[in-house]
């Protein structure tokens, strides 16, 4: 069930639509969003319960269906992304493996671009084949290898752009135009780019996913996942599929991520801000090797990342030290930015993606896309850059 705000206006900038839209007042016209922390809903007579059964979405039944609370998430998202339907999750993993579990079966194809978060990829190479899907991977950036693996024909097309942790970046036009030749529905995981930096489904493709973990919520404090695309995947595919499989966002979670929608749009953009002032500081730096950022003109993708992103993203990638000691000690010299997992936060993080993220690709995999023991992920947070500057300066000196 989604409910827009009679008030919402189709002229609406990002800013304005991340603060009103959605919003769903109950009789008490009260001003913040209200949590809707229940797990059912009741019913003035027998009657009433078994037409809303038989008209599924005409009310609110159950939560694991549906939640005042998860629609106002539901619906803010689906408007600033221009999406005709969208379904929260609990996680962003639940997102990425709902977004193609529901409409797969037995003798599919999957085609799906090498780099991808360690997850994503055990969900294409390892859960999806259990089931007899067929699955093949591509290096994203080289359109001639999606042309060859899309000739016999697929079901499903699957990329992050940019991807994690080494900040490739896919033609998601181009693609999107081979899968549809090829029969197929093409998911975006747009985490890294977010909502405001980049508009998958302008570019072609039918599905957009997101761990709203990310720059979502932003703040570390809630797990959460959208599925976006037509109403018809959404409605006939995606919801009965979550519906009795039971990935279902919490309606506390979902208050948490609609009032971190309110503040995104700024928090990106100084997030953005201070990547590139670190990512040119890096580059320059002597005791710094290869620095990814798909803002820097040494960016071999930089030309796309202008054509189809309108920022360039929280995240840089560097190479510090020749070996796992050296560059251990770096990440432990750091006072500011802090060791972890997790990206899109208002805190600056780093993670070590070969130890961590990345840990259970095979090591000649994890050569190929470039995450050798040398290669961190820095996740800019909302601190001064300059602060941020001198502490990774002051880190270096270690190595």
């Amino acid at each position: 069930m989604s409910v827009i705000n009679p008030e919402h206006s189709p002229k609406w900038r990002p800013r304005t639509v991340l603060t009103h839209s959605g919003l769903q007042r109950s009789q008490f016209e009260e001003t913040c969003e209200a949590i809707y922390m229940t797990s059912g809903f009741v019913y003035q007579s027998a009657e009433e319960a078994e037409e809303a059964f038989k008209n599924q979405g005409a009310r609110y039944v159950y939560s694991r269906y549906a939640n005042p609370t998860i629609s106002m998430f539901e619906d803010r998202l689906r408007l600033l992304e221009g999406a005709e339907a969208v379904r929260g999750t609990s996680s962003g993993m639940a997102a990425v493996f709902a977004s193609m579990a529901c409409f797969l079966k037995a003798g599919d194809r999957v085609v799906a671009s090498r780099a991808l978060f360690g997850s994503c990829l055990y969900i294409i190479q390892e859960i999806l084949p259990r089931y007899g899907v067929k699955s093949e991977l591509v290096d994203g950036a080289d359109l001639n290898q999606w042309r060859e693996a899309l000739k016999p024909g697929v079901k499903a097309v699957f990329c992050e752009s940019p991807s994690n942790p080494g900040l490739e970046l896919v033609d998601l036009k181009a693609v999107a135009e081979l899968t549809h030749q090829a029969g197929g529905l093409f998911v975006v995981d747009n985490v890294f780019a977010s909502p405001l930096l980049q508009k998958p489904l302008q570019l072609g493709a039918d599905i957009v996913v997101y761990s709203a973990t990310k720059h979502i919520d932003g703040q570390g404090r809630s797990l959460g996942g959208a599925v976006l695309g037509s109403a018809k995947y959404i409605n006939e595919s995606l919801a009965p599929f979550l519906r009795h499989t039971g990935p279902a966002l919490s309606p506390f979670n979902a208050w948490i991520l609609v009032k971190g929608l309110e503040t995104m749009d700024l928090r990106v953009q100084q997030s953005c801000d201070g990547a590139m002032k670190i990512a040119q500081f890096l580059e320059a730096h002597p005791r710094v090797g290869r620095v990814r950022y798909p803002g820097l003109e040494s960016h071999p993708q930089h030309a796309l990342a202008k054509q189809q992103m309108s920022g360039f993203g929280t995240v840089v990638t560097l190479n510090v030290g020749n070996n796992k000691a050296e560059t251990f000690r770096f990440l432990n010299g750091l006072k500011l930015a802090r060791i972890s997992n997790n990206l899109g936060d208002s805190k600056s993080l780093v993670t070590h993606p070969a130890t961590t993220t990345h840990r259970s690709l095979k090591p000649d995999e994890r050569e190929r896309l470039g995450i050798t023991d040398a290669l961190i992920r820095f996740s800019v947070g909302l601190e001064d850059p300059q602060d941020l500057i001198e502490d990774l300066d002051q880190a270096l000196k270690a190595v």
